[in-house]
């Protein structure tokens, strides 16, 4: 690399400038706190882990996304996460070890290995609720909530979408089919990509039973009629039905705390990651590709730590979402002060700075454009006075 380029980042890699770094760090500040608020406390996970445990029992999506290395102190694999909920129920199951509920929230940086959203690239900054302890759809529906009324909070500018299914439907339909994995993978693949042609082809190499649910399975997406729609064609499958009215439930809670925010069931929702076993959902903001929040329930983790935990819990990426969050108070001007000596000033800047305000020394002395109100001496004390023109 020559001197001239050095300064180049790798792809899919950002940073973030005063401006913009100020403002997420506030939405930052503003959605925990309000998470806070729900009794779900705050925890930091490490940014590295052994991939052993990092991974293990998640499945292969997220073991591809994420960017390995060898400890040179250990000599065994660690890697960089891709996605911090693995991490939480690490801490629920083992670091915390409590009975009954427990709620965790968290913020920080992940890295993966390609690019999942154009706008943040490979280092999402991922901003969470998990919920640990209760299988209820109670639980399900306190984590959409907290996560609408997250969106709700910060004001967001476009109009939202719930995307929601429940992995439980196609689980029931195809596990107990004994299909070949790499025929089930396809299969799973395809109705991710809502791939008519596809689905097609490999309902066209199924049992006749398994390729009736299939197509039926994959045209059941669109308004909330769809749940009624899939009673009346799944009616002999008790455990589909239960999924439906879990989902059912849901949605009624949703339309009564948020009726403003649109909802698209969609019965082949198997985004996100393979280790969710029930609820998965997604919010779309209006002009927007990709997914700004993902979650979903995840009964099955904490297994591999040796407590089986039921858990549920969402993510939001925070730098696709800041463009569309309403700003935060603007703060007050900084005070600009001079070089000097002298105590009294040092004192009046250190009172300044402890009731909140930006103090910033002109060391300079003037030959630099700072902007703000300056403190000068008058008759023995020192005051701010609104510069000229600003």
């Amino acid at each position: 690399m020559t001197t001239e380029n050095r300064w180049l980042l790798p792809e899919g890699i950002d940073e973030l400038l005063p401006e913009r770094a100020g403002q997420l760090e506030a939405l930052r500040r503003r959605l925990l706190d309000q998470c806070a608020r729900w009794g779900y406390r705050y925890v930091i996970p490490p940014l590295v882990e052994f991939t052993d445990s990092l991974l293990v029992g998640l499945g292969a999506d997220l073991d591809l996304l994420t960017c390995k290395f060898t400890d040179q102190m250990s000599g065994r694999m660690l890697g960089v996460r891709a996605d911090i909920t693995p991490q939480a129920a690490r801490m629920d199951a083992h670091s915390l070890a409590e009975t009954g509920v427990t709620r965790l929230c968290y913020a920080g940086s992940t890295l993966q290995s390609s690019p999942q959203s154009a706008i943040s690239g490979r280092a999402p900054l991922q901003l969470g609720a998990e919920l640990f302890g209760s299988d209820t759809v109670e639980a399900d529906g306190e984590i959409i909530t907290l996560m609408l009324s997250l969106f709700k909070s910060c004001e967001v500018t476009r109009e939202l979408t719930l995307d929601i299914g429940h992995i439980g439907i196609y689980d029931a339909l195809f596990s107990d089919a004994g299909l070949d994995p790499d025929l089930e993978s396809e299969i799973f693949d395809a109705l991710q990509r809502k791939s008519m042609p596809d689905i097609d082809r490999l309902a066209a190499s199924l049992p006749p039973g398994v390729a009736t649910k299939l197509l039926a399975l994959a045209e059941l997406h669109g308004s909330v009629s769809v749940v009624a729609e899939a009673k009346g064609i799944f009616a002999n499958e008790p455990v589909v039905l239960e999924a439906l009215g879990e989902l059912e439930s849901t949605l009624a809670l949703v339309e009564s705390e948020f009726p403003d925010v649109g909802v698209y069931v969609d019965l082949t929702e198997l985004r996100g990651f393979r280790y969710h076993t029930g609820l998965v959902f997604a919010v779309y903001l209006e002009g927007r590709g990709s997914a700004v929040a993902k979650g979903g329930r995840y009964d099955n983790i904490g297994a591999v730590f040796g407590r089986d935990r039921p858990a549920t819990g969402f993510a939001i990426d925070l730098k696709a979402l800041i463009d569309d969050a309403a700003p935060t108070e603007p703060a007050l001007p900084p005070v600009i002060a001079p070089v000097s000596d002298d105590p009294s000033l040092r004192g009046a800047v250190a009172a300044l700075r402890a009731s909140g305000r930006t103090v910033v020394v002109d060391l300079e002395s003037g030959a630099t454009a700072l902007e703000g109100q300056r403190l000068v001496l008058q008759d023995g004390e020192w005051i701010i006075e609104m510069e000229s023109g600003s």
